[in-house]
């Protein structure tokens, strides 16, 4: 049984959970770091979770952390009726120990609602759907990542990565590649426990693991993000921005505002897409 962190629930307007079939994917920026001090709302985050925007070296990295956890928060709140500060944090068991130190998760009735958190330099994805769901973000990988990582993967990725002679293509392919696997190996609840060289993520849907989807997200000129999805295709896709003022104090987020970047790519053969892919400010 998944065990309760912290959080005493308490309701605050009507849930709104997603439909069956619908992911809804929100982009986070990072507060400014000149005004996130004096403008980004801490309050609703647990005494953990201010330990840990404390304890970062860089300013820069605990004020992401901070503002994806507030986003998290305030998102999650919105659907379930509840007060960003009471929404009811559990962990589920491991799936390889089974204690509770598994996937994040919320202690909700059913119908159950899933969601992933991801942050990094600056950006921050928050995924939300009936269905279990695993998101990832990265920035794009140096080619000593991309050299130091490769020998890793699974041996199709690995192929494909060699049968690209530009490097460039070879760092994109591989950013793409890395935050699909991330974001699997989360929904699976294994993290990088799992060895990433078992599962193939690569450029070819037939090969990934089956009974997921895996959709490569629109995510801007210096980040690679993508979701896992557990069963078929989702019904309807929505990925929109966060707007920066629903992170500071008094605000809220909107569950109906504008503010949609485009849709998930679905990549045939690599660089072959079968969606769209737009990006917004």
């Amino acid at each position: 049984m998944p065990v309760l962190e912290f959080g005493a629930a308490t309701l605050a307007a009507e849930p709104r959970l997603p439909a069956a079939g619908q992911l809804d994917v929100w982009l986070i920026r990072r507060a400014q770091l000149e005004t996130a001090a004096e403008l980004l709302d801490l309050t609703e985050l647990s005494e953990a979770e201010r330990r840990r925007t404390a304890s970062f070296v860089r300013p820069t990295d605990g004020v992401t952390y901070a503002s994806a956890h507030v986003a998290l928060r305030r998102l999650l709140g919105a659907y379930l009726g509840l007060a960003a500060q009471d929404v009811p944090f559990v962990r589920e068991p491991c799936p390889g120990c089974a204690e509770p130190h598994g996937r994040p998760a919320v202690a909700h009735p059913d119908p159950p609602l899933h969601f992933s958190l991801a942050h990094s330099h600056g950006m921050a994805v928050v995924a939300v759907s009936r269905a279990v769901v695993g998101a990832d973000v990265e920035r794009l990988p140096r080619a000593e990542t991309v050299e130091v990582c490769t020998p890793a993967l699974h041996p199709g990725e690995q192929a494909e990565l060699a049968a690209l002679d530009d490097a460039g293509a070879r760092r994109a392919a591989f950013g793409r590649l890395w935050t699909r696997k991330e974001a699997y190996l989360k929904a699976l609840g294994t993290g990088l426990s799992r060895d990433p060289g078992h599962d193939y993520l690569g450029a070819d849907p037939r090969r990934r693991p089956a009974g997921w989807t895996l959709l490569d997200l629109p995510s801007g000129p210096r980040h690679n993000a993508a979701v896992a999805v557990h069963g078929g295709a989702p019904e309807q896709v929505t990925v929109r921005w966060v707007p920066p003022l629903a992170l500071y104090a008094g605000q809220a987020v909107d569950l109906d505002a504008d503010g949609t970047v485009g849709v998930p790519v679905h990549r045939g053969a690599e660089g072959t897409t079968t969606g769209v892919s737009d990006w917004g400010a």
